[in-house]
């Protein structure tokens, strides 16, 4: 009862301050535009009537709040939906602050939650078309698809002297955040050419608009260009290094020798069984009751390891392994000299470049509207809070006010969540046992992975026994580690193509009823798994 009254008062509190802070947005001039989506958007943002994008939007409350936001509520669609500004904005005029909170409740996998600052209509371009053909000043906001993961900040700057526009895109753009909570992203840009980008009002990228270190590709272009009708000379040789023309191939230079040889001194081990196969079909394997040989392909039954082999130095065919041949040098080649016509890498000659132009300070395309433009993969996005303002205070007043109170909510019931899905395990213990897991399969540990993955069960179970299980599990890493630099192996046989044992007198024997033993171990783990299913393919 008591937590119902909390959360009640909670809420409450949380609408009176964004009712507060809205009204105050109202009533500030250096506010130039601001979207809630308190009230339901049809009517105010044009839905993009462009036949490819034809995922639905929706007026919803973010999970676990009554503020409501835009939604994208498809899967695998594309979306366009645009909002004209009351008033055309310049960026030209001082300080201007781009802010906007998305909440990704079902992550980003591959997709986009960015916007885009829509130059006037007169750049062609109506809003029930708006499509990713739109003309955009700025685009701004988190994308993630395979190896991208960004915040972008693009500028399309024209270039006064070709009159084209250009994309220009920050350098070096900070990571989107990986959870499911509601984030603030922020971009400020100052009239000394400064950029910052905030996520949750920290300060995550500053940048000179100028800098070519920070843009790409760079707001000023370079003064020469290579000339494009300059062509390399016919005799222009860049061989830095050319065969010696006066050496000669020695007499007794064989190129046609083998690199490799049968060894001839190798014996066939005693014991190698020539007639078994390495692998036998496994004779406790079962074909499934519901498998259709029309439909399955013909069953046949898994291979394991056959138990013959295992007390013997091999099975199957034997031959001879390989050894270097001590004839085989290779095909000759002329050794190398210096060039006498060398005259160095070419490139053409520079030339001034048409389009060049200095430049004090972007000149930035003014804002006429406000869009969404994406392709996800994801539901669950919700955009809010939209908002264009000349005052830094006012957009730190909002997070605040208005984004933090929501953002430490979710970030508690995130923490709670978490602890009950461990078990008791902190984060930090969680993480250290999940990079163990992935330790454990590495290859060297061979037979020491039972006694890994005991061990870290025993601690999944008893966070207590956490500390002495990686201790245990590092000196178990550690030993193998050193057998295999100092001496873990021990002096092998002739090479074969067959599958080899280690047989070397009693020592031998012993190893062979130890791996004998832990075969059997094996095929009773293996007993008690789930049957697998193979497939023929057809």
């Amino acid at each position: 009862m008591e937590e119902r009254n909390r959360r009640m008062w909670t809420q409450f509190a949380l609408l009176l301050l964004a009712g507060c802070f809205v009204s105050q947005l109202c009533a500030s001039s250096d506010v130039k535009f601001y979207e809630s989506f308190d009230e339901a958007f049809d009517g105010r943002w044009i839905v993009s009537e462009k036949e490819e994008f034809n995922g639905v939007w929706k007026h919803a409350k973010s999970e676990g709040h009554d503020d409501h936001g835009l939604l994208v509520s498809e899967k695998a669609k594309k979306y366009a939906i645009v909002k004209e500004l009351d008033t055309v904005v310049s960026l030209n005029d001082g300080t201007m602050v781009l802010q906007y909170e998305v909440r990704l409740q079902e992550g980003l996998e591959c997709g986009g939650a960015y916007l885009k600052y829509l130059r006037p209509q007169e750049a062609g371009w109506i809003p029930k078309e708006f499509s990713n053909e739109s003309p955009y000043t700025i685009m701004f906001g988190p994308d993630r698809c395979g190896a991208t993961d960004k915040t972008h900040f693009i500028l399309k700057h024209k270039n006064p002297k070709s009159g084209e526009y250009i994309e220009h895109h920050l350098k070096f753009p900070p990571s989107v955040p990986s959870d499911k909570l509601t984030h603030v992203y922020t971009a400020v840009l100052k009239p000394n050419n400064e950029l910052l980008i905030l996520v949750d009002g920290e300060q995550k990228k500053k940048a000179d608009l100028l800098s070519d270190y920070d843009i790409e590709p760079p707001l000023i272009p370079a003064e020469t260009i290579p000339d494009p009708d300059d062509k390399k000379p016919e005799d222009w040789d860049e061989r830095e290094k050319i065969p010696d023309p006066d050496a000669k191939k020695p007499d007794d230079w064989d190129e046609d020798a083998p690199m490799e040889i049968e060894d001839e001194d190798a014996e066939k081990p005693e014991g190698w069984l020539d007639d078994e196969p390495e692998e036998i079909d496994d004779p406790e394997a079962t074909k499934p009751e519901d498998w259709v040989d029309d439909e399955d392909g013909e069953w046949e039954a898994p291979k394991i390891d056959n138990p013959k082999c295992e007390l013997v130095p091999g099975c199957g065919e034997w031959t001879r392994p390989m050894k270097r041949n001590p004839a085989y040098n290779g095909k000759w080649h002329a050794p190398l000299i210096e060039n006498p016509n060398y005259k160095g890498v070419w490139k053409p000659r520079d030339i001034p470049n048409p389009n060049y132009f200095k430049l004090d300070r972007p000149n930035f395309e003014p804002i006429a509207a406000i869009g969404i433009e994406i392709w996800t993969m994801q539901d669950g996005i919700l955009f809010d809070n939209i908002m264009i303002t000349s005052d830094e205070k006012v957009a730190e007043s909002y997070r605040m006010t208005a984004w933090k109170p929501k953002f430490d909510t979710e970030k508690e019931k995130q923490k709670a969540e978490e602890a009950a899905s461990t078990g008791g395990l902190k984060g930090f213990q969680k993480m250290v046992l999940d990079l163990l897991y992935k330790v454990a399969d590495i290859p060297f540990l061979g037979e020491h992975k039972s006694k890994v993955l005991d061990l870290l069960e025993k601690a999944e179970k008893q966070p207590n026994l956490t500390v002495g299980a990686v201790i245990s599990i590092i000196i178990i890493i550690f030993t193998v580690f050193l057998k295999l630099i100092f001496g873990g192996t021990q002096q092998q046989p002739a090479k074969a193509t067959g599958k080899a044992k280690k047989s070397d007198g009693a020592e031998a024997s012993t190893s062979n009823k130890e791996g004998a033993t832990e075969k059997k171990e094996d095929q009773n783990e293996d007993a008690a798994a789930p049957r697998r299913r193979t497939r023929r393919e057809n």
